[in-house]
């Protein structure tokens, strides 16, 4: 039987100190243990991914994680997911739900599955609620903020929020009028205006 620890926060700022720390108590080694820093609002994500690869769990195998909101937030997402390790003969404990850690006597585990799938329902509610209210307290964040040159600007940086404005490069109109007339290739443009594809077809539809 092998064992995976996975830990993950929101953001690039955010520390994965505490996840880690509970796995090294359970003596976790550095290669055991795998990391993300995305959103929790889906498992299209990197490392997780590898998890699943041919290079990560096989039958027989342990998937840990610190909390239920750490694997996901997105309750029918957890579901899924939980159900996917399932078929695949992989156990998922979770250490703040105590019940999925303990041994399981052989002929019983229709209990203690009943049991684990009451109790994740629940958290995996409470985790997709908690994400709801960070959103909403994130708009209505961006709402309250004052309003500078048509822009929304944060009150403590002073700087405008969301991504910034794109600006039409000097040769922009001319490359444009020729990709239009087809005398050149849309990634032509692209390289001569030294814009990324998304910019450019976002100046596209401002035309």
């Amino acid at each position: 039987m092998g064992k995976f620890f996975y830990a993950r926060v929101s953001s690039k700022d955010q520390n994965l100190a505490r996840q880690i720390e509970a796995f090294k108590k359970m003596g976790a080694a550095d290669e055991q243990i795998v990391c993300d820093k995305e959103s929790g609002k889906n498992f299209n994500r990197e490392n997780y991914k590898a998890l699943k690869s041919a290079l990560g769990l096989r039958a027989g195998d342990v998937l840990i994680v610190k909390e239920l909101d750490r694997f996901g937030r997105n309750k029918q997402e957890i579901l899924k997911e939980l159900e996917y390790w399932k078929k695949r003969e992989i156990r998922v404990m979770v250490i703040d739900i105590p019940t999925t850690m303990i041994d399981i006597p052989k002929g019983q585990e229709w209990i203690m599955e009943m049991i684990n799938n009451i109790l994740i329902e629940v958290l995996s509610s409470i985790a997709e609620q908690e994400r709801d209210k960070i959103r909403q307290r994130q708009r209505e964040g961006i709402d309250c903020m004052p309003v500078k040159n048509g822009k929304k600007v944060s009150t403590k940086t002073g700087r405008p929020v969301g991504r910034p404005e794109i600006k039409k490069p000097n040769n922009w109109s001319e490359n444009y009028e020729k990709w239009v007339k087809g005398e050149i290739t849309a990634k032509k443009a692209m390289e001569n205006c030294k814009l990324k594809r998304s910019s450019f077809y976002k100046l596209v539809n401002e035309e």
